[in-house]
């Protein structure tokens, strides 16, 4: 199990590209979403928004859930999973004793 450093750093590392802040910005404004309608709203390929959308959600930061439409076709549908990040020295002081030995070596 993460430890709260190293939870925070995946939530940071998450939110750290543009396109992955476009999505949440696209799940907040319309809700929720699925891959083809997001790809589409965003304007990037259905493979590379999968791999965002795997980023945000190993961070836990968005939510999927796969529906039949009416038409039988499998639809997977995503939305934002409630977080609220609060960073101040003291909680990145907290986060920074918390880190995983892997973590306080490893370089991005």
């Amino acid at each position: 199990m993460k430890g709260h450093g190293d939870g925070l750093l995946e939530v940071l590392a998450a939110l750290a590209n543009p396109h992955r802040l476009r999505i949440i910005g696209a799940l907040q404004a319309n809700g929720r979403a699925y891959v083809s309608q997001l790809a589409r709203e965003i304007g990037i390929s259905r493979p590379l928004l999968h791999l965002h959308l795997r980023k945000l959600e190993d961070a836990g930061l968005v939510t999927s859930q796969l529906e039949l439409s009416g038409d039988g076709k499998a639809l997977n549908f995503f939305q934002i999973a409630p977080f609220e990040i609060v960073l101040t020295p003291a909680v990145i002081a907290d986060a920074a004793r918390s880190l995983s030995p892997a973590s306080k070596t490893s370089e991005p």
